[in-house]
């Protein structure tokens, strides 16, 4: 039995490295580099990997993936940590990097009932200044486990006098600010994609708007369509004329109606669209799916469990 373990643990660890080694070094090998620089490569491998947020060099957290070896919700959690603790992270595409200090142990992990409680050592406290960049990388990489629905986070079994809540993605992620007074503030999150060595990635941005009162939805469209992004070296591709005609929730699913201008061409909408508006929805929405119309004719479908 043990012998089995570790044949199918070298097995795991040298499909993984070549795969990484073929995903990094040969770039060319795929026809659009902006949606599979994910390492979306479970379908290659069927090797499982999950959402993980990491640091860039402008301080944003960055949606990529990792490979998980395990099935266990606990194994994988774990992998999770390891993979936000800074040391050895070659692994990690260029230009991106870890989040929790350096020597922070995870000593005790808790799961019960899609809840997590997270026990590390004095060290995860080592870089007060960024304290609120990694508690979001943890809540974001470990909410987009499936089923997870909160965490809590302790330093040698105390919670953090702060952040002593169950957390979730109501926390907020690269936060924004457009304050003017502290009537009808509204948040929505919103996605953009940065370009880095060549490859994009997709970029959490949570906006707080004073005396804004319009559904989310049309806040989404108007930030992706504006002719000028307050983030610096985030990017959007809606095309600016680009107008939300309507849009209802409905079964599980958000529909919303564009007109053409929409298009890249005749009938093709841009991946990098319809990925910075779907993941911008699911991320304020309870819906499962969206379904995106011009002029009231069914486009693209697109699931979130296709995107997780």
């Amino acid at each position: 039995m043990l012998k089995k373990k570790a044949l199918r643990k070298i097995f795991i660890t040298t499909l993984t490295a070549f795969v990484l080694l073929v995903v990094y070094s040969i770039p060319s090998l795929y026809e659009d580099n902006s949606i599979k620089t994910n390492l979306e490569i479970e379908y290659i491998t069927g090797i499982g990997t999950n959402n993980i947020y990491l640091l860039d060099k402008n301080n944003y957290l960055v949606k990529t993936k990792v490979l998980l070896d395990s099935n266990d919700k606990k194994e994988q959690i774990k992998q999770i940590i390891k993979n936000l603790t800074i040391g050895d992270n070659s692994k990690f595409p260029n230009g991106l990097k870890a989040t929790i200090p350096a020597g922070t142990k995870l000593q005790e992990i808790f799961y019960d009932e899609e809840y997590v409680t997270l026990n590390f050592n004095k060290n995860f406290l080592k870089d007060k200044d960024n304290l609120e960049r990694i508690i979001e990388s943890v809540i974001y990489s470990i909410m987009d486990l499936a089923n997870m629905k909160g965490v809590i986070i302790e330093v040698n079994g105390e919670t953090i006098p702060e952040y002593s809540k169950i957390l979730d993605k109501k926390f907020g992620i690269n936060k924004s600010y457009y304050i003017k007074s502290r009537n009808n503030i509204n948040k929505v999150v919103i996605y953009y994609l940065e370009q880095i060595d060549g490859n994009n990635y997709y970029v959490p941005v949570t906006k707080y708007f004073s005396n804004n009162e319009d559904d989310k939805i049309k806040i989404i469209i108007d930030e992706l369509t504006a002719n000028y992004i307050y983030e610096p070296n985030l990017m959007s591709f809606l095309n600016s004329n680009t107008k939300l005609l309507n849009y209802k929730e409905q079964e599980n699913t958000m529909i919303v109606n564009f007109n053409n201008a929409i298009f890249d061409g005749d009938t093709k909408i841009l991946e990098e669209v319809t990925y910075t508006l779907a993941y911008s929805i699911f991320d304020n929405y309870d819906v499962g799916q969206v379904l995106i119309q011009v002029n009231g004719k069914n486009i693209e479908n697109v699931s979130l469990e296709k995107l997780k």
